[in-house]
């Protein structure tokens, strides 16, 4: 990897010495990351509100994940007269049977689906995670060196968007698949972006109360889905779509031009003098409080010239990236596996699809709080394991209490679903801490995209489940069961500082060796 070096001073006077004519004490100059913290490493007003704007994105990004939950379902119907019995819909004439609402309520009513195989009634759930996971490993990089942690996320949100905008105009299946591809496309790489244009802006203090932020606007998103969706159960599942598109673009395109990018990503491109405003928007500290010109300093910082094709080769060529990035890529797809499955699965718990969405989505709440107020005490490798565990156990007993038990057997579906969502918060805030800065987004998107992974196997295993619990559920459990133990293989990072290039990260390992 090419790496150009600039040398830089940073000193420190104490203000003892400049009370005390005579003496000029000099002290060592500050790292980079020690001159961010010491600006950063409160929470100033101007972070608060950047990270609001920030985190909003997620909550779009949540809707256009689950809003098939509701489009693509199958509406109930009644038999048009008493004299057949027969309750499968496909051996009935036409005029045997109804839809209880309007034809156009879902894709499968519209189009005449209701025969179709599971394949076909899956592919526009499926296509959108296949598209997230294509996304994000065709965008991950360019958040590390061509566009930023900004304007990549902005980007991703305005893609997912307005394909998803296109998709209210879709006149069959194919089409729809097609529009939901693409819209889980630009999506792929909104999460990964907000979550480390949150936590890169403040210091090692905030770091993960901040990042919980990403997971409380996604939660917020979920919750608002069926309720939008209730009000609009006599419309069109087109109206759905155009009521979760049109104010997303609209606050992408309002917003963008008072969002601060990540002063550290600033830095590691060269780009000192817009860094060092960044900086001056949203210190934390007050500026007599620190003797810092930033007019005048330059920060000592290898400055990658590296495309990012060869960052994300260094990320598997050094064996102590490999290991984490694969330990942390199979923790993902575990939790991906449970953690989409449970919602996609409501369908299956004989609840009423409105109510059982937000149950799942209101218990996301205590699940976001939890992680806020304790992220910052917790060990990341004994929570993760635990909560693993945990969440295997529960969603395995789900299928041993069976649905004759329906209120114990909710009860388990609900702490499985509660455990793998602490799970992933604190999977997501552990991933930014194991990887330095110049890869910290190319990695992150890699588990992110694991955790996608996961959730393209749910349409058909959740299907499959209406026949066999131990398809859903079951293998869910034993999966993230599996997955847990792999955890052992890595370091731990509470209270760490962030490392900003390879090398860095490399030299810090080896000490702790």
């Amino acid at each position: 990897m090419e790496i150009s070096t600039t040398t830089h001073n940073l000193t420190r006077t104490s203000s003892a010495d400049q009370e005390t004519p005579g003496l000029n004490q000099v002290l060592p100059p500050l790292s980079l990351d020690e001159t961010i913290e010491q600006i950063l490493g409160g929470l100033g007003w101007s972070q608060l509100i950047q990270a609001i704007l920030v985190s909003v994105p997620a909550l779009f990004d949540a809707q256009q994940t689950f809003i098939s939950i509701f489009t693509d379902a199958e509406p109930n119907w009644q038999l048009n007269t008493t004299c057949n019995s027969n309750s499968n819909i496909c051996k009935l004439p036409k005029s045997a049977w109804s839809w209880d609402e309007p034809s156009h309520k879902t894709i499968i009513s519209e189009w005449g689906l209701e025969c179709a195989s599971s394949f076909i009634t899956g592919l526009p759930a499926s296509s959108f995670f296949v598209g997230s996971i294509v996304g994000g490993l065709s965008l991950a990089t360019l958040g590390d060196i061509r566009l930023g942690r900004k304007n990549l996320l902005y980007l991703s949100c305005l893609i997912m968007c307005f394909t998803s905008l296109f998709t209210a105009f879709s006149i069959n299946i194919w089409m729809y698949s097609t529009l939901r591809l693409l819209s889980g496309f630009g999506r792929g790489s909104i999460t990964t972006c907000t979550l480390i244009l949150l936590t890169e802006r403040v210091g090692k203090q905030w770091r993960g109360q901040i990042g919980t932020m990403t997971f409380v606007l996604y939660s917020f998103g979920i919750l608002c889905l069926p309720a939008a969706a209730y009000l609009n159960r006599g419309s069109s599942w087109r109206i759905l779509y155009l009521c979760t598109s049109i104010p997303a673009i609209s606050y992408c395109i309002i917003t963008y031009y008072f969002v601060h990018e990540s002063p550290r990503w600033l830095f590691m491109e060269g780009r000192d003098t817009e860094a060092k405003a960044v900086l001056r928007k949203l210190a934390s500290i007050e500026g007599n409080s620190l003797d810092l010109d930033l007019s005048s300093v330059h920060l000592g910082q290898e400055i990658s010239t590296s495309n990012p094709y060869k960052l994300m080769k260094d990320l598997f060529k050094r064996r102590w990236a490999l290991r984490r990035i694969l330990a942390t890529m199979v923790l993902g797809f575990g939790i991906g596996l449970v953690y989409f499955g449970m919602l996609f699965g409501v369908r299956n718990l004989g609840f009423n699809l409105y109510l059982g969405v937000m149950f799942n989505a209101l218990l996301l709440i205590p699940t976001n709080l939890v992680t806020l107020f304790f992220i910052s005490r917790w060990k990341r490798k004994g929570s993760l394991f635990a909560l693993c565990i945990i969440s295997g156990i529960c969603s395995i007993m789900c299928v041993v209490v069976g649905s004759s038990r329906e209120g114990i057997q909710i009860g388990l579906e609900l702490a499985s679903f509660f455990c793998t969502s602490l799970a992933l918060n604190v999977l997501m805030i552990f991933t930014i801490e194991l990887f330095p800065t110049t890869v910290r987004n190319s990695a992150s998107t890699l588990v992110r995209q694991a955790i996608v992974l996961g959730s393209v196997f749910d349409p058909i295993l959740t299907s499959g489940g209406k026949r066999n619990g131990f398809l859903s559920f079951g293998t869910f459990g034993l999966t993230i069961l599996l997955c847990s133990f792999i955890v052992i293989i890595l370091p731990e990072t509470k209270g760490k500082n962030l490392c900003n290039t390879m090398d860095e990260q490399e030299r810090v390992n080896n000490i702790i060796v």
